[in-house]
């Protein structure tokens, strides 16, 4: 399975957020990218193992990015 992930940089304690908005809740953070990234996949992991342990369905990407010029 696949989930985008939106990784940003945290300017107030350093660091990065990471996050997967087709899993509600599902966030977490690292102090470098790769830290952030590899925290935001354990995250994603645990997330759809509760989702199967509780027998709901597990969501599918449904998002669609589109760019703005402003």
């Amino acid at each position: 399975m696949k989930f985008r992930v939106v990784l940003e940089p945290d300017f107030e304690s350093g660091g990065y957020v990471a996050s997967c908005p087709a899993l509600p809740g599902c966030h977490s953070q690292g102090e470098t990218r790769d830290e952030a990234l590899s925290n935001i996949r354990e995250a994603i992991q645990g997330y759809i193992e509760s989702l199967k342990k509780h027998n709901q369905p597990i969501p599918s990407e449904a998002e669609v990015e589109v760019d703005v010029a402003l």
